[in-house]
């Protein structure tokens, strides 16, 4: 069996359990999360969910919606189970097994989508060692476009898509969500003041058309090495990220 941790994060709002070793949490899920304005009633698809971490932080700040996670890892998909009753929301969060490139869900759509794909192309660099780390952070057969195009497939018209992603793929980014979406709005991730963004959150309305937006973003750390408020308020507080 492997060996988890339990931590709390999000100031104690919310309880994770998560392998010891390999992947684990850090801060871009609950930044991706915290970019969603979700609506009572709303279904929300989170691709590639892991332990179930940005779809149970949506969750703190928009109990009235319910949230599917796919996970392509079994032992992930579990724990994010585990988690959701860690928290009482096992009633308005589901995860599935299941791969984003054969996705189980056939016909069905979501009012919302969100995602934290993995950011290195299978190209790129030597995989990490933890076999668990190295599929959530490096693609395989299924590569960005694979991911965007099964979010918009599960996507009802109007519906919003969600995802954080390396500033330096932005613009494959965009190049996939101009078709069949519009309303693109980008939140740049500054790792601190006058440095490039590593970062970007990139929305979309599907169907719908409509300028692009470039928000101020975050910058997340001071000089001193901690978190801005603004990025205090968001990841220790649970409040909203502002695009």
């Amino acid at each position: 069996m492997t060996e988890t941790t339990e931590d709390a994060v999000l100031g104690g709002r919310l309880r994770l359990r998560q392998p010891a070793t390999g992947y684990r949490a850090a801060i871009d899920p609950f930044l991706l999360a915290a970019a969603v304005e979700a609506c009572p009633g709303d279904r929300v698809l989170d691709l590639g969910c892991g332990v179930g971490t940005a779809g149970l932080a949506l969750l703190t700040r928009h109990p009235g919606c319910h949230v599917v996670g796919l996970e392509l890892v079994e032992g992930h998909a579990n724990l994010a189970g585990v988690n959701a009753v860690l928290n009482g929301l096992s009633g308005r969060f589901e995860p599935v097994v299941g791969d984003v490139a054969q996705s189980p869900f056939r016909g069905a759509v979501f009012d919302q989508v969100i995602c934290n794909p993995p950011f290195h192309g299978a190209e790129r660099g030597r995989p990490a060692a933890a076999p668990t780390k190295a599929l959530a952070t490096r693609e395989d057969l299924a590569g960005l476009a694979q991911w965007l195009r099964s979010a918009l497939h599960h996507l009802r018209p109007r519906g919003w898509i969600t995802l954080i992603h390396r500033a330096d793929r932005l613009d494959e980014v965009l190049a996939l969500l101009r078709v069949g979406s519009g309303q693109l709005r980008i939140t740049p991730l500054w790792p601190a003041r006058g440095k490039p963004a590593k970062r970007v959150i990139v929305s979309a309305r599907k169907g719908v058309a409509g300028p692009l937006t470039l928000g101020a973003g975050l910058v997340l750390h001071e000089a001193n090495g901690h978190f801005t408020s603004r990025a205090d308020a968001i990841l220790r507080g649970g409040g909203a990220l502002e695009p």
